[in-house]
């Protein structure tokens, strides 16, 4: 099924899907079950916007290059366009939406990249590296520094987190990213995973939520 940014009403954003903008290591708990260092400054990578499929009909994984961990994050859906380190006023209007997504990564592949000190596109950027749910209007979250996420995977809560414990929250996330290249309007910012990664399996069945906000099932093909 091919991707088209919507609201939870199904209404469609008609906004091109542009960019996803990642962070890495966000959440201090996740960095340290990898054992990964925790980042003294923003740690940022891209993904293409080919690699996004919606969460609605179910997803396909690679079976072929190693497990395939989930990592259920807050998406964020630019509205308009950022640049030149924009001001929290400046952010806050471009926001046009808050949505539940999965960044999916071959850890293995990812492992050996690390290894020898590479980029990471291989094991983030494959077709369906990122999964998307409906977003929710950006005013259903008056307060962005505590939005919920949440997976649950066949009846089990695997990750509940909050963005009150991003290291960067939000809004300072965003100017960074728009005082390094500019950001356009139908680009995704994926904000990073709370604790509880591990790997997908195929019938796997999905549960992703923002708590009180929206929910969303989907299944690995």
């Amino acid at each position: 099924m091919s991707y088209q940014h919507q609201y939870v009403d199904g209404t469609r954003i008609h906004y091109p899907l542009g960019k996803v903008v990642c962070i890495g290591r966000n959440y201090a708990e996740h960095a340290k079950e990898l054992n990964n260092p925790v980042p003294t400054e923003p740690l940022l990578f891209i993904k293409p916007g080919s690699c996004v499929v919606p969460l609605e009909g179910g997803f396909k994984i690679p079976t072929d290059r190693g497990s395939v961990h989930y990592e259920a994050e807050i998406a964020v859906l630019l509205g308009k366009a950022l640049s030149n380190k924009p001001s929290e006023e400046e952010v806050l209007d471009a926001i046009s939406g808050y949505a539940p997504a999965l960044d999916l990564t071959l850890r293995e592949v990812q492992s050996r990249l690390k290894e020898k000190g590479l980029p990471w596109e291989l094991a983030k950027s494959f077709d369906g590296a990122c999964v998307l749910a409906p977003f929710v209007a950006a005013g259903t979250f008056p307060d962005v520094t505590d939005i919920g996420i949440r997976l649950t995977i066949n009846g089990e809560v695997r990750q509940d987190g909050s963005s009150a414990s991003m290291l960067n929250p939000i809004i300072p996330m965003i100017q960074y990213m728009a005082a390094h290249f500019s950001m356009q309007a139908g680009d995704v910012i994926l904000t990073g995973t709370p604790a509880g990664v591990g790997a997908l399996n195929v019938g796997d069945e999905l549960v992703l939520e923002l708590p009180g906000a929206s929910q969303f099932s989907g299944s690995v093909l």
